[in-house]
């Protein structure tokens, strides 16, 4: 069954897809079994560099990796993905096989690349795996619109209780857990400046919302910080 989003939700997640596999014939994950290899990444290495060739499509076996876009003038995350999920999809497009984002690894990460020559023929070959890829290329792009619809609607307070909220309950799974961003990196995920982040963790601590010892993070009041990110 699949989950469904928050209709406010500025931290996007991409959706498990390990049902789109599920699709293939017994002869078919042959060959996808054939056309793989599975690389292991270390926490802060890059699995994928915006601009460059894509010749294979990347399913993140286990780890915690940041999408990411860049320029001269700096980065704009755009979500973070749990184990489960598809990496490079809109290298797909015929004619512009690259990546079109940046992931790095949040944590150690375990990769399946599948040849992209390969993941396409299954694409064409198969109608129930292809109508699965639509369907995930469609929620990422609803997913994105409600992150920038919900930027431009939140303030700053809401935007971060609602990240918060979204790593707790999407990503960790749990109310205590390492926080694995830096204050930059939370910054760019919530669309606010380093400066103003600080602030508002310092803000939700002294008002008794969360906790922070050395890198581990704790929930304390859930219920509020779900009214802050509602009406914020």
């Amino acid at each position: 069954m699949k989950k469904e989003m928050h209709p406010h939700n500025t931290c996007t997640l991409g959706m498990a897809v390990a049902s789109c596999f599920e699709k293939l014939s017994d002869e078919e994950m042959r060959l996808l079994e054939e056309n793989l290899v599975v690389v292991n990444y270390k926490k802060g290495e890059i699995l994928c560099k915006q601009g460059t060739l894509a010749s294979h499509i990347m399913y993140l076996c286990c780890g915690l990796v940041k999408i990411y876009m860049e320029n001269d003038a700096g980065s704009l995350i755009l979500k973070v993905l749990p184990a489960g999920n598809i990496i490079g999809l809109t290298a797909l497009m015929d004619g512009a096989n690259v990546f079109r984002y940046s992931a790095y690894a949040y944590q150690d990460c375990k990769v399946r690349l599948i040849d992209i020559r390969t993941f396409k023929h299954l694409i064409i070959k198969n109608s129930a795996f292809a109508n699965e890829v639509i369907n995930l290329l469609c929620e990422n792009l609803i997913q994105t619109q409600i992150r920038f619809f919900a930027f431009t609607q939140k303030q700053s307070y809401g935007r971060l209780a609602d990240t918060l909220i979204c790593l707790a309950c999407n990503i960790f799974k749990k109310d205590e857990f390492e926080f694995q961003l830096t204050r930059k990196e939370l910054a760019e995920l919530t669309g606010m400046t380093t400066e103003s982040v600080i602030r508002l963790l310092s803000k939700f601590k002294n008002d008794g919302l969360i906790e922070m010892e050395g890198k581990i993070l704790r929930i304390k009041n859930k219920e509020k910080l779900q009214q802050i990110s509602d009406f914020g």
